[in-house]
């Protein structure tokens, strides 16, 4: 049995503010016996147009988890952080960066993943349209992180919408999927825990959903409800309040491998060209 640890936070642009904060969640999980924490989308800077100034800054930022990591021994989903390169090492030379997921075990960087789906939608609130194509260039490859207590798909916010990426993280061998998020108030209203749920439900995995919550700046606002759902697709834990939040959740790989037996889906599922 493994226990769980999901973040909830209002990141601003204060990198430093925000590894107190940071630190303090890593205190809080390791208290609670947790093996891993996961943190949200943009939690060490949350700073609209600076995405490229906290990219000149991602290798010392990734050092210092790590350094985090080792001293507390705890794994951490490190939410995204904006990188100048791709993971070839090849520099991005239009001025756009990479959304970047980072699975840190005690030891070092296990594995990194380039957010795939790009949020480039209209949404009724107070920003009107986003378009993270404009300032992110798109990652290509499924990645999945192997663990002492399960295999991790690393996945982030947008990617939620997108049942074939879950289902292929489940083919490469998930046991547990995350999605650090910054989901707008608007959408996340209406979608994140449906969404959370639904990927839970589709890939019979426990997926762990880190959230930004709160108003970051004047006009972005995030919805948080961080949560955790379990392979049957249900909600075990779920924040319903504003600000920092810890959750936690047991996690069984016996009991999972019991759930997809008893309803083997993926050796159900039929491709059909319509």
């Amino acid at each position: 049995m493994t226990l769980l640890a999901v973040s909830q936070m209002n990141s601003q642009n204060d990198i430093e503010a925000n590894f107190v904060v940071i630190e303090s969640l890593i205190q809080q999980s390791k208290v609670q016996g947790a093996e891993l924490i996961v943190f949200p989308e943009n939690f060490v800077c949350f700073a609209a147009g600076k995405q490229r100034d906290t990219a000149e800054q991602f290798e010392s930022i990734q050092a210092r988890l790590e350094q985090l990591a080792h001293r507390y021994e705890i794994w951490i989903v490190a939410g995204t952080l904006p990188c100048p390169f791709r993971p070839n090492g090849s520099v991005i030379t239009d001025g756009r960066v990479r959304t970047v997921s980072l699975c840190i075990s005690p030891e070092r960087t296990e594995a990194r993943y380039d957010k795939i789906h790009l949020f480039d939608v209209q949404v009724s609130d107070a920003v009107g349209g986003y378009q993270e194509s404009k300032f992110f260039e798109p990652g290509e490859d499924v990645i999945v992180a192997k663990t002492p207590f399960g295999h991790i798909g690393l996945m982030v916010c947008y990617d939620l919408r997108f049942p074939e990426l879950a289902l292929t993280l489940r083919q490469h061998g998930a046991n547990i999927l995350t999605a650090p998020a910054a989901f707008t108030y608007t959408t996340g209203q209406l979608h994140w825990q449906l969404l959370l749920q639904a990927r839970a439900m589709d890939s019979q995995c426990y997926v762990l959903g880190a959230a930004q919550q709160g108003w970051h700046g004047e006009k972005r606002q995030t919805w948080g409800h961080s949560g955790i759902t379990d392979s049957r697709g249900q909600l075990l834990q779920m924040v319903n309040h504003e600000g920092t939040e810890l959750i936690t959740s047991t996690f069984e790989l016996e009991e999972q491998e019991s759930v997809r037996s008893s309803m083997p889906l993926m050796q159900h599922r039929r491709i059909i060209n319509y």
